[in-house]
């Protein structure tokens, strides 16, 4: 840089100049020639205006995203009635973290047409908050209860896979034997094996149950059926679980049981 200098190897030539200023629309300014600002010199346009504003292609993500919401309520409310009644396999699991990972890359590509759009985005953004509200945490819970981790290390684990889920190829995605492997629930061979949960992703649905608590229940009782067929005074007995606690566990779980099994057959 010294040498730049002295040598002289660059000239500076540059205008700088200061106008009076006022803001236009939702993203241009307008620039004066004074302070009484009647007379405009120009308008800039920011970044946000310099790409063509197309929501139609926001709308039509939007409409594929409210279908896969759809299709995952439904495969997600199966897998709860199956869990329930000890039928659940290594397909229906499969099923409910597909699609949650469909509605995770479709949200991804509709915030991209948010940022397009600029302010003209702020309805999009209030739908897709609605579409997507708590599957993020629906993910996490999913891969938490198949996940066959002994050693204490579950949260480093199920980051993992996540991370594993979200690196898969469109094609990858969709092939059933692919994703049951990545959750760590064999391949082909054994789609069709019952697998058993840990109870977090039901107990979540408990409410005003602390993640605290559902962590404590899931490491005492070691499977949902155990938990299922726990009394109150049964689930009183594990560390750091009160009464009150234990009460909302355990008509929290007979509730769902109850909705989930009427729903299946009604």
């Amino acid at each position: 840089m010294t040498k730049l200098i002295a040598e002289k190897w660059l000239t500076a030539r540059a205008v700088v100049g200061f106008w009076p200023a006022n803001r236009s629309g939702a993203d241009d300014i307008e620039l004066y020639s004074d302070d009484k600002r009647m007379q405009r010199l120009a308008v800039l346009h920011t970044l946000r205006q310099q790409m063509k504003r197309d929501d139609g292609r926001a709308n039509q993500a939007l409409a594929t995203l409210e279908r896969y919401k759809l299709r995952l309520d439904e495969v997600s409310s199966a897998l709860t009635a199956l869990e329930i009644e000890d039928l659940a396999t290594v397909r229906d699991v499969t099923a409910v973290a597909q699609r949650l990972e469909m509605v995770r890359r479709i949200a991804r590509e509709i915030e991209g047409y948010m940022v397009e759009l600029g302010t003209d985005g702020r309805l999009l953004a209030l739908q897709l908050d609605e579409l997507v509200a708590g599957s993020d945490f629906e993910r996490q819970l999913i891969v938490q209860d198949y996940l066959p981790v002994a050693d204490g290390n579950l949260p480093c684990r199920a980051a993992q896979v996540l991370a594993e889920l979200a690196g898969l190829s469109p094609e990858e995605l969709l092939d059933v034997a692919t994703v049951a492997k990545v959750l760590g629930l064999g391949g082909s061979g054994m789609l069709d094996d019952q697998v058993n949960p840990q109870g977090y992703r039901l107990l979540a649905k408990v409410p005003r149950l602390p993640r605290s608590v559902v962590q404590q229940l899931v490491g005492h009782f070691g499977g949902l059926q155990k938990l299922l067929a726990a009394s109150v005074d049964e689930l009183q007995k594990v560390e750091g679980i009160g009464e009150a606690q234990a009460r909302a566990a355990r008509e929290g779980l007979s509730r769902l049981a109850e909705v989930s099994i009427l729903e299946r057959y009604v």
